[in-house]
C-alpha cells in the first residue's frame, strides 16, 4: 500500500499526521517536501541523494527510531540536485520492501505534490477548520481525483466540538477523522516520537488509532491491500 498525505494549506498538520500515521499503520514514511522537510533525519543518506542518484531507496530508509523513515535533506543545494520524477520509481522500491508507505506530500498544488499523488493508491487529506485551509484542501481534493488517488479519510486537526465536521464530509466527499487541539502532539512532536509512544492515553493518541482503522476499512473496500 502507498498512501499520500496531503494539505493543500501548509500548516495544517500533514506532516505530523503522517508520521503517526506511519506509527500506526508500521509503515515506512517517506518525507517527500523536498524543500521544506519537517521529519526527523539522520547523518545517513536521505531522499535528496535518492533522486540525485546517489544512493538507494531502501538503503536509506532509517529504522533507528520508532517509526521508519525516508528522510530529505534540508539543503537548497540538496533540493536543486533532484529529480523530482524519480520519486515514484523511489517510492515503490520502498513499497515492495516493506509493503507499506506513506508519503508526505508538500503544501500547495506544485508538481511535487502531484507525483506524491500519482505513485499513491489511496491519499489522506489533511485540513483545519479554517476557510483558508478548506479552500485549499478543496483544491488538493480535485487534484486527487484527476490523479485517480482514492480518498480514504479526511482529517480536520486541531479541530473542536464546534468544528463543521459534517460540512467538511459534505463538500469533500469522505469520512471525516478528527484529531484535537491537544499538548501531547506537540510534546510528542518535540520528543521526535509518536503521540502513541509519548502520551498512549492521550485523545489525540485515540484519534490517530482511530484514523487509522478508518484508512485500513477504506483500502479494504477498494480492494487493495493494507
Amino acid at each position: 500500500m502507498i498512501l499520500a498525505v496531503v494539505g493543500g494549506k501548509g500548516g495544517v498538520g500533514k506532516s505530523t499526521v503522517a508520521y503517526n500515521l506511519g506509527a500506526e499503520l508500521d509503515a515506512v514514511v517517506v518525507d517527500a517536501d523536498l524543500a521544506m522537510a519537517d521529519l526527523p533525519t539522520d547523518r545517513g543518506p536521505d531522499l535528496h541523494d535518492v533522486l540525485a542518484g546517489r544512493a538507494d531507496a531502501v538503503e536509506a530508509v532509517s529504522e533507528g527510531g520508532p517509526v521508519a523513515v525516508l528522510p530529505c535533506g534540508r539543503s537548497l543545494a540538496g533540493a536543486r540536485a533532484c529529480e523530482p520524477t524519480a520519486l515514484v520509481a523511489a517510492v515503490e522500491a520502498v513499497r515492495d520492501e516493506y509493503g507499506r508507505v506513506v508519503v508526505d506530500c508538500p503544501a500547495g498544488m506544485c508538481g511535487d505534490v502531484g507525483l506524491g499523488l500519482l505513485v499513491a493508491e489511496a491519499c489522506v487529506l489533511v485540513t483545519q477548520p479554517v476557510p483558508s485551509a478548506l479552500g485549499d484542501a478543496l483544491r488538493a481534493r480535485a487534484l486527487a481525483r484527476e490523479l485517480d488517488a482514492g480518498l480514504a479519510a479526511i482529517v480536520l486537526n486541531r479541530a473542536s466540538e464546534a468544528s463543521p465536521t459534517e460540512l467538511v464530509a459534505r463538500e469533500l466527499g469522505g469520512p471525516v477523522g478528527t484529531v484535537p487541539e491537544s499538548a501531547a502532539v506537540a510534546d510528542a512532536q518535540a520528543a521526535g516520537v509518536p503521540v502513541a509512544v509519548h502520551r498512549p492515553d492521550s485523545p489525540a493518541a485515540a484519534a490517530f488509532a482511530g484514523l487509522a482503522e478508518t484508512v485500513e476499512r477504506a483500502c479494504r473496500s477498494r480492494g487493495r491491500a493494507v
